[in-house]
């Protein structure tokens, strides 16, 4: 209760932060004097939920954030996969993809045009770019770090490839998966943001360039907000799908370390704490045992 208690605390610090420094138009080095106030903003924002605008952007960015994404996550991870088991495959596909990765997804939005027959399929196009790379690295990565011991045991009982992708590779990957697709989501939304403001004609990044084009500045704010909120609700949503699938893993609470024991003077008798008996006369053995259970 506490940390929610301060989270909420050191959000409404920095609103306050806002307001005074704009609302007094302090210029000394930055010029919050330019900033909208946070009532302005506040203001803009009520108005935009009134109408229909605000809704078809959102609906827009989310569809195309969502298609893209999905696309990224199932080729990223399958490519990942490949990459990393198959030596043929790292060779044929692993220069190509080495040679795109770094190219900026937003930088591919001339070839999105002259690709695609539509402004929409462009955009997806460059928000599954955008995930691809995260999650086929994250998922290559965690897929060459299995224990082989692990596929040994599985062919030792008479198990085929297929069983080891089924029972090893993709349990064993799956916290590496959720890294890149974690990863991933908030790449979409910065390129998908990028995306509508340069080819777009709704969405939540085209509506908050419109409104920087025309100096409505309480507006640009309503779209940066947008975007905060909905890229922390999307990620949140991948990692708690993460925890939910990898249930199975041994996780520990946090335990503060235990009081550094008094030096003793030499002659003097030992104190109470000293000779205190142990609370627990479990074997290490087993509380080991136990956590894992857990």
């Amino acid at each position: 209760m506490i940390r929610y208690a301060l989270r909420v605390v050191s959000l409404a610090a920095a609103l306050g932060l806002w307001q005074l420094l704009t609302s007094r138009d302090v210029d000394l080095w930055l010029r919050f004097s330019q900033f909208p106030t946070v009532t302005d903003v506040a203001h803009a924002f009520a108005d935009r939920l009134a109408g229909p605008d605000y809704w078809t952007d959102l609906t827009d960015s989310l569809t195309r954030i969502v298609s893209g994404f999905l696309l990224a996550a199932v080729l990223g991870v399958a490519t990942g996969v490949l990459v990393a088991r198959s030596r043929l495959a790292e060779d044929l596909l692993g220069p190509v993809l080495e040679v795109i990765r770094p190219v900026p997804a937003i930088a591919l939005v001339p070839v999105a045009i002259l690709l695609f027959p539509s402004n929409e399929q462009g955009i997806v196009f460059i928000t599954g770019t955008a995930a691809f790379f995260p999650v086929l690295v994250s998922t290559r990565h965690a897929v060459r770090a299995l224990a082989p011991t692990w596929e040994e045991a599985v062919r030792t009982m008479g198990g085929g490839r297929w069983r080891v992708l089924a029972s090893v590779v993709l349990p064993g990957a799956l916290p590496g998966v959720f890294g890149g697709l974690s990863v991933g989501i908030g790449v979409s939304w910065i390129c998908v943001i990028s995306a509508e403001m340069i080819s777009g004609q709704y969405g939540v990044g085209y509506r908050t360039w419109q409104d920087y084009t025309v100096v409505d500045y309480p507006g640009v704010f309503v779209g940066m907000v947008t975007i905060g909120v909905l890229g922390w609700l999307t990620s949140t949503a991948v990692e708690l799908l993460g925890r939910r699938l990898t249930h199975w893993l041994p996780r520990t609470a946090y335990v503060p370390a235990a009081r550094p024991r008094s030096v003793r003077r030499a002659g003097a008798a030992p104190s109470s704490a000293d000779t205190a008996v142990p609370t627990s006369t479990e074997p290490e053995e087993a509380r080991d045992e136990h956590l894992v259970r857990d």
